[in-house]
This record gives C-alpha cells, sequence and structure tokens, in this order.
C-alpha cells in the first residue's frame, strides 16, 4: 500500500478520477485466475502485479452491493491501472489465488 494516506471518496466516479491524476490509467478486468488489460488481449497472473489503492463503497439501500476499486500497479509491465468489482451477490467467480490477493489489504 501506499506510504500516505489516499483521501476518501464518495462515488466510484471520484475514485476512479483521482486514481487516474496519479497515472492508474490501465483499465483491468478480473477473470477467475489473473486480471486481463489492453482489452482483454493480456493478463497478468497474481504474483505480477501489487494493489496500491483500495477505495470501499457500500450500497446506500443494500449493504451486499458493495462495490470495490482497486488501484493496481505491474512493476514487471510497467503499468498502472484500475479494477473495479462488485461484491456480495454480485460477485465474479474468482479462483482461490485470486481471492487471497484482492483480500490481502
Amino acid at each position: 500500500m501506499s506510504l500516505f494516506q489516499p483521501p476518501s471518496f464518495d462515488t466510484v466516479t471520484e475514485a476512479l478520477q483521482w486514481l487516474g491524476t496519479q497515472g492508474f490509467t490501465e483499465n483491468f478486468n478480473l477473470d477467475s485466475n489473473c486480471i486481463r488489460y489492453n482489452n482483454n488481449t493480456k493478463s497478468m497472473s497474481p504474483e505480477e502485479f501489487k494493489i496500491e489503492y483500495i477505495f470501499r463503497f457500500e450500497g446506500d439501500t443494500d449493504p451486499g452491493d458493495e462495490d470495490i476499486v482497486y488501484g493496481i500497479k505491474s512493476e514487471i509491465y510497467n503499468l498502472k491501472g484500475v479494477l473495479t468489482s462488485a461484491f456480495g451477490i454480485y460477485a465474479d467467480s474468482v479462483s482461490a489465488e485470486m481471492i487471497k490477493k484482492l483480500s490481502t489489504h
């Protein structure tokens, strides 16, 4: 995680905009055992990236509607980008390795 405390945000959009100003410009997509980028044509396994920032947002009417915004960095591929994921009943099916990586912070 970053050494300084990032600002807190009220919306996913605000978090994404701030991350963009910090150079997190790639859009990552969650797959079962990796994250995909470059319009899903390339992928990174959990050991090839680290999570720099996590922002959690609970749904206003349903606490099960939780969105999480990740600021992800890969020094191997020289990439910084964002991954958004909904948890609760809308959670993507992901491998145990990916769940461990995404929930270690």
